[in-house]
């Protein structure tokens, strides 16, 4: 039967669950879950769509076998589950929240420390008939960055549980993880193979690209959820700074501005007349001037605009940034329009 409505995956829990939830609350798109046990939901902003919490493997596997339209899930597990699937394509790669890395991992006490080591060691094993063992969660990615360097005397291990312990309990030599901050590798007393970092992962917005293609109302909800993502992403670490100026004209001052290296704004200051109430006018035209700054220069952008005659400046932190069309939904038509070449 063919499926008419919209749904959404979303973590049902951890990090990136609880990372989902905000940062879609910080775009402009609550979610409306009145029973938190519940695995339903829905976003009044985007009628029609149905919010779905699955295990962030089973978003992978929803999208790819096209049960679910749109899904937020870390790049590791997408990576790893999708494996180069044609039928599922990156919406944002960089939603902000999530990072970690996956990484491969020795017992401290071993002389092993780069991937050439870890080469050599596995050579070492094969002279005694062994394969060097690795415990991870992740087969297809690990395979990739051990036959990068030419590894091939290994057998990988599957496991569901905590991994850091595989190789002190003696059923695998070395692991392939995700790592955070770390911690939990040195208090097991493993050590990061300094070049065998397999892949950097943060949470990204991924959907089915036949439900793309075929339903007009599935593009139509990517367009918004890249819009309202676009424009909160953009308008991070940006503050909008309002200033009063006496000048002779709105050319006068933008020559000023534009003397300035910090002051330019996104595309240039935007610069209006101030209209003074009666007795306060005293035969000086006043402008208020507008630009967009990052935070790392706004001091000196302020610096800059009291250097040359501004006043009452206020600052505002900017909550979204609205462009004329997002660059990642051009992206995404794109890649559409190539996939039909």
């Amino acid at each position: 039967m063919t499926r008419t409505d919209i749904r959404f995956g979303l973590p049902s829990k951890g990090i990136l669950e609880k990372g989902a939830v905000d940062f879609l609350r910080n775009c402009g798109m609550n979610i409306f879950r009145p029973n938190p046990r519940q695995y339903a939901a829905s976003i009044p902003n985007l009628p029609g769509v149905s919010v779905l919490f699955q295990r962030p493997g089973d978003i992978v596997v929803g999208i790819r076998e096209g049960s679910v339209d749109f899904g937020i899930t870390g790049y590791d597990i997408l990576a790893e589950k999708a494996y180069a699937n044609p039928d599922i394509l990156i919406l944002h790669d960089a939603l902000g929240f999530g990072p970690c890395t996956l990484d491969l991992a020795v017992p401290e006490e071993l002389p092993i420390r780069s991937m050439a080591d870890v080469y050599a060691w596995a050579e070492t094993l094969a002279h005694d008939s062994k394969k060097l063992r690795i415990a991870t969660k992740f087969p297809n990615l690990t395979r990739d960055t051990l036959e990068k360097h030419a590894i091939t005397n290994y057998k990988l291990i599957g496991a569901e549980g905590t991994l850091e312990i595989a190789p002190a309990i003696g059923y695998a030599d070395m692991i392939a993880d995700l790592v955070s901050s770390g911690i939990t590798l040195r208090d097991n007393h493993l050590r990061l193979v300094k070049d065998g970092q397999i892949l950097r992962s943060e949470a990204v917005l991924a959907a089915n690209k036949i439900a793309l293609k075929t339903r007009p109302e599935v593009l139509h909800v990517a367009q918004k959820l890249l819009e309202y993502t676009e424009a909160y992403l953009r308008a991070q670490g940006s503050y909008s700074i309002t200033v009063n100026m006496r000048g002779n004209s709105p050319e006068t001052i933008a020559q000023k501005v534009f003397a300035q290296t910090s002051i330019g704004g996104l595309q240039g200051p935007t610069i209006a007349p101030v209209v003074a109430r009666e007795n306060l006018r005293n035969g000086t035209n006043w402008y208020a001037i507008n630009i967009i700054v990052q935070k790392d220069q706004l001091f000196e952008a302020v610096a800059e605009l009291r250097s040359i005659g501004g006043s009452g400046v206020i600052v505002t932190p900017c909550a979204y940034i609205f462009e004329e069309e997002p660059a990642r939904y051009r992206a995404m038509l794109e890649a559409l329009a190539d996939d039909n070449s």
